[in-house]
């Protein structure tokens, strides 16, 4: 049995997931939507499936679960939405901008009897599931301290239209904090509290991207940087920071140092990639993940370089309607990546630490429960 996919959201994202899904069990796309019908007429023509108004996509009998691929600003409307309609949800991150809508989200799914997955899924990939193997095992001891960081210089150089990064509930923490987050999250466990100081550091950007937009100037109101002392719920003092105001830098994505030695763990935007770890300040010693599920170069299309599998967590909430499994990226792990990065905003506006509220950290997956997501494959995924 396989339960049937509709789209909510044709833009930049929906291309990847549209690639990918075909190739994951228990899932099939049938149809997309987009308040911006062309958007959504392109996206079918080019992937074989149909196109639809977004309301006659919610009022569907044939659809099982929604994809929600909108902008930030509107995930909360179009999950609550969707699950009014009966419909399981996965949305892209961030689950929810304010704490408040995440946390209705996670009650009228519970009311409903319905389920909502959140991005990012990369932490089901090979490369965080192998980082948290030997993290567990005590490789490298009991975690004391580490950065976890993402700098760079916005999103206005490539992006066709990127406006709404530099507005409230994007910026660099909730545009690309979650993945950094919820991979802090599956290796070391919750956030227990944290203080942060934040930046604007240009109140405008302009366009550069070869798009319509290009010249257009895009005012700034949001923080393009945040630093945060993260305290987990394990002992761990985790330093994270995140910028659009770094034309250079050679930070590893996530360097954790324990009891024992220290480990560099991929890029948690993707699924794959190499981990090192240094055993009592020996050399650092690499480990691939190509081999494994969710972890071998696959992106971009003919000279695959990153290991992206967006759509795996689609297919994780549809194993854990039909077939009962665990759900690693729940609405509940995606609420607590929204109180982590609200967080560090309301501590960078009023120079406080701010005590998180309970969480849980999300059990492992295992390689054969990644393997089973993707069976359709002809190439390990």
């Amino acid at each position: 049995m396989t339960l049937s996919v509709g789209i909510i959201g044709s833009g930049n994202i929906s291309g990847i997931y549209l690639e990918n899904l075909p190739r994951f069990a228990d899932v099939k796309v049938v149809a997309c939507a987009d308040l911006r019908a062309e958007m959504a007429a392109r996206q079918a023509v080019a992937f074989g499936i149909e196109a639809a108004g977004v309301d006659d996509l919610l009022r569907r009998s044939d659809i099982d679960i929604i994809v929600n691929l909108t902008i930030p600003a509107v995930h909360a409307e179009v999950t609550l939405k969707a699950l009014a309609a009966g419909k399981h949800v996965y949305s892209e991150k961030p689950l929810a901008v304010s704490n408040s809508d995440a946390a209705t989200i996670v009650a009228e799914a519970g009311a409903h009897g319905l389920k909502v997955g959140a991005a990012p899924d990369t932490v089901l990939g090979a490369g965080l599931r192998m980082a948290r193997e030997m993290i567990d095992s005590g490789r490298v001891g009991r975690i004391v301290t580490g950065t976890a960081t993402i700098f760079s210089h916005g999103m206005e150089h490539w992006h066709p239209d990127p406006e709404f990064f530099f507005k409230p509930g994007a910026g660099p923490v909730f545009d690309m904090g979650p993945y950094y987050i919820a991979a802090l999250v599956q290796l070391l466990g919750p956030v227990k509290r944290l203080a942060a100081m934040t930046a604007i550091g240009a109140e405008t950007r302009t366009v550069t991207a070869k798009s319509p937009k290009r010249g257009t100037a895009i005012r700034v109101d949001t923080p393009s940087t945040a630093l945060a002392i993260l305290h987990m719920e394990n002992g761990a003092v985790i330093s994270f920071g995140a910028s659009w105001d770094v034309w250079r830098h050679a930070h590893p994505p996530i360097e954790l140092h324990g009891t024992e030695g220290s480990i560099r763990v991929p890029d948690p935007n993707f699924f794959g990639g190499t981990i090192e770890v240094s055993e009592r300040g020996k050399a650092w010693r690499k480990t691939g993940c190509g081999e494994f599920a969710l972890g071998a170069p696959n992106w971009p299309a003919g000279k695959p370089s990153h290991a992206n599998y967006r759509g795996a967590g689609v297919a994780e909430l549809a194993s854990s309607i039909l077939h009962g499994t665990a759900h690693r990226t729940s609405a509940s792990a995606g609420q607590h990546v929204v109180e982590v990065m609200n967080a560090i905003l309301e501590s960078g506006r009023t120079g406080q630490f701010i005590e998180l509220p309970a969480a849980t950290r999300p059990q492992a997956i295992t390689e054969e429960e990644a393997r089973r997501l993707a069976y359709r494959s002809a190439s390990p995924l």
